[in-house]
Order: C-alpha cells, then structure tokens, then sequence
C-alpha cells in the first residue's frame, strides 16, 4: 500500500510541474515578432516552384527547341552505336515524340536555357523522362505466353 501512495505522489507533482511549466512557456510575450514580421509579408515572394506562363513562348522558339531537342537526342542514342545509319532511322520518331511532347509544355525559362545557353534545364530532364515513358510506351510490345488458358487434350 505503501508504495502506491509514493507513486500516486510522484505522479500528482510530475502533473503539477508540467502544468506551471506549460503555463509560463505560454505567457511570453510575442508583440515585437509579430511587428517585426509584418513587413516581410507585404512583399512578394519569389516560389521557385512557380511556372508561370505570364512569358509567352513563340512558335518560332517552340519549333527550333522541337528540332533542336531532336537531333541531340538522336546524336546522343548514336554515341554507343555501332551502325549509326540504321540506328539513325530508328532513333529519329521517338527522338522526334519526345520533343514534341517537351515542347506543349515549354516554359521561357526553359526555351531560353536550351536555345540560347545550350544547356539542359533540371526541369527539361524531368519532363524529359516522363515523355519518353509516354512515347517509348506508345510501341505495341510482342505478345507474351499466355498461361491463363487451360491445356488442351487430345
């Protein structure tokens, strides 16, 4: 019996604590940080995350990115290749799919990092690899077994 009340006790002045430490953290005063981050608040943020569309694309831009975008897809599937020619052919629709799949959602930004500074935006390889996904499942695959069936028997 004795040691229930012992711990009845520890317990009554763990909760008694906890509450009086609660109640002082919870009175401080937060009048100057608030003032203080009005300001902040009044001025845009810039979301990287952002793509906005205000900046529209021309169709001239749009149609050099589709070629563009093409033929270093096709010349980087032929670095491996041991017959260029006939890979060059096979590699030419797909290349050519993906780029127009790029190309329906091109950004300004993006546009202009390609044609202008030659280089690959991370947000062109994302979109790079969800086309190709797109394109590259368009092709009709060879049957495989179908082991659904039950055997025949003669």
């Amino acid at each position: 019996m004795k040691t229930s009340a012992f711990t009845k006790k520890n317990f009554i002045t763990a909760l008694i604590s906890m509450i009086i430490a609660l109640s002082i953290t919870g009175c401080s005063d937060d009048k100057e940080k608030t003032l203080a981050a009005k300001p902040e608040t009044t001025t845009a943020v810039h979301n990287p995350f952002d793509h906005s569309h205000d900046t529209p694309v021309t169709d001239i831009q749009k149609h050099k990115f589709e070629h563009d975008f093409a033929k270093q897809c096709v010349q980087r599937e032929l670095k491996h290749s041991s017959n260029k020619e006939t890979d060059a052919a096979q590699y030419t629709q797909p290349c050519l799919c993906i780029a127009t799949f790029l190309m329906k959602d091109l950004t300004a930004e993006e546009a202009e990092k390609f044609i202008g500074e030659h280089k690959n935006a991370q947000s062109l390889v994302i979109k790079y690899e969800n086309a190709a996904y797109h394109c590259l499942q368009q092709n009709t695959h060879p049957k495989g077994p179908d082991f659904s069936r039950a055997p025949q028997v003669n």
